[in-house]
Order: structure tokens, then C-alpha cells, then sequence
């Protein structure tokens, strides 16, 4: 996870949010991909992500005061576009040959099937 020293740039509104439903809490429970221990509970969609906002706002300034590194926002963040991804022998085999099929290369093949 790339990380840096706390900035006044961090802001809570720059993290990456997802809210679901939990039917073991009986709540929405609001989370932040930069931050996977953080969660928060709201009665509604809204109040869950408003809460872990409120959450994450509150650790950035803890952060920014004991002067420790955070997480640098996914959006801010630059991606090179590659990844080694390790799969079997036979996996491999079986994309070369499809790949080989469709008349496409092997990473055509790949990127159009991680697209959809």
C-alpha cells in the first residue's frame, strides 16, 4: 500500500468508499479500501457513508498530528498498468491456446476478459 508522510492535501472527501447493507448488523455499514479496519454503521446509506467519513477525518488528523504515514488516496495514486498474475501450467496453456483460437495475443486475451 504506498504510503507518506500526513499532508494537509489528505482529505476524507479523497478516499475510496463502498456502503452494503449488513444483514448480521441489521445496518448499512459504510468502508474505505485505504483504510481496510475502518468500518462504520448508519440506519441509511447516507448516515453510514457520512459516518465513515467522519471516521476517516478524525484518523487523518490523528495521523497528521503524530506526523505517521498514511495512505495516499487511490485517486491520486499512479498505476504503470502492469501485473504479474501467476497462474498453473494448464491455466496458462488453455489462455495461449484461446488466445491462439481468437487470433489475438495472450494479453488481448486477458485484458478483454479483466474488462468485463
Amino acid at each position: 500500500m504506498a504510503k507518506r508522510k500526513a499532508e494537509a492535501t489528505h482529505r476524507a472527501e479523497h478516499y475510496t468508499y463502498t456502503v452494503r447493507w449488513s444483514e448480521e448488523d441489521s445496518a448499512f455499514v459504510g468502508r474505505v479500501a485505504e483504510f481496510p479496519s475502518l468500518a462504520a454503521h448508519g440506519h441509511t446509506l447516507e448516515a453510514a457513508l457520512a459516518e465513515i467519513k467522519f471516521v476517516v477525518s478524525e484518523v487523518l488528523k490523528d495521523l497528521t498530528t503524530s506526523g505517521e504515514e498514511i495512505p495516499e488516496p487511490f485517486g491520486k495514486r499512479k498505476f504503470s498498468g502492469k501485473f504479474v498474475v501467476r497462474v498453473p501450467e494448464s491455466v496458462h496453456r488453455k489462455l495461449a491456446i484461446r488466445a491462439t483460437e481468437e487470433g489475438v495475443s495472450l494479453n488481448q486475451l486477458v485484458n478483454s476478459k479483466l474488462e468485463r
